[in-house]
């Protein structure tokens, strides 16, 4: 049959590894330096792993392939542990793959794993029931004095915050605090590392962060930012990201995102040193 699934440009790949661990499915492996689609039964075609790519070597085409098989999968993700297979589960419903989830939790009750499924549906399916999703807006408080350079050590820093969550997997993107914003998107190592990141970062911007690494739902982030980029007016990206090379799949996401929304909004690029300097 017909259908999506990922492609590799053995070219640009340079075996690097980073998209094996974010295929819970199983459907990659590096073999001779390369990354390698080991079987068209394992891949969802959803793309989850093209985000952690740094040469921009994964991309999804349509073409004939054999049916995936969501059981055969599940035979794969369940020895990998709570984590994988709750990476899987909500990777599958940020899709709208309803079909496979229910195959997916069908498989978890058979192995008698329901403690998964219960922490799962609790937490990952309903995160508006966790108060520290629910959204709230700071623009409008009252700040205190801006604190000069010689009266720090003797004053607490003023926070730049603006809104509330700050996660992107959790930001409303018909958030009012984002409509004609300047944003900016984070890796969420740099706000550790740059001693200075209210001051001279987040004053004055509204703000998403997550991580290119960890974070198994890069699909779903470019589309809520690409919902984001062409509903809010946004009028600048700040992307803010550490040095190693796998923080640099936030640009890729933004400019994923801009290119799905069809913008074209002016980006500000800014990376991070691990002892936390700055480098435009």
């Amino acid at each position: 049959m017909k259908r999506k699934v990922i492609s590799i440009d053995t070219e640009r790949c340079n075996g690097c590894g980073l998209c094996i661990p974010n295929c819970p499915e199983g459907a990659l492996q590096i073999i001779d330096g390369k990354a390698r689609l080991i079987s068209d039964l394992f891949c969802d075609g959803l793309g989850a792993c093209i985000g952690y790519c740094p040469e921009n070597a994964i991309f999804v085409e349509e073409r004939e392939a054999e049916v995936y098989d969501e059981k055969r999968v599940m035979e794969n993700i369940v020895p990998a542990g709570r984590n994988t297979i709750i990476a899987h589960l909500k990777h599958l419903e940020g899709h709208g793959e309803s079909g496979y989830l229910n195959t997916a939790l069908e498989v978890l009750r058979e192995k008698g794993i329901s403690v998964v499924e219960s922490e799962y549906r609790k937490v990952l399916r309903n995160p508006d029931s966790c108060p520290g999703s629910k959204m709230r807006d700071f623009r409008e408080r009252v700040k205190p004095a801006e604190v000069s350079t010689e009266d720090r050590s003797v004053n607490e820093p003023v926070s730049e915050l603006r809104q509330w969550p700050v996660q992107l997997q959790l930001l409303n993107p018909n958030a009012p605090y984002l409509m004609g914003a300047d944003l900016v998107v984070a890796a969420d190592c740099v706000p550790f590392a740059y001693p200075d990141f209210h001051r001279k970062i987040l004053r004055g911007h509204a703000v998403a962060i997550f991580c290119p690494k960890l974070d198994a739902t890069m699909n779903e982030y470019v589309t809520k930012l690409a919902e984001i980029f062409r509903t809010q007016g946004i009028r600048s990206v700040s992307v803010v990201h550490m040095e190693v090379p796998c923080c640099f799949g936030v640009g890729r996401v933004v400019e994923m995102a801009m290119k799905q929304a069809g913008v074209n909004i002016p980006i500000k690029d800014v990376t991070v040193t691990i002892e936390g300097g700055r480098i435009l």
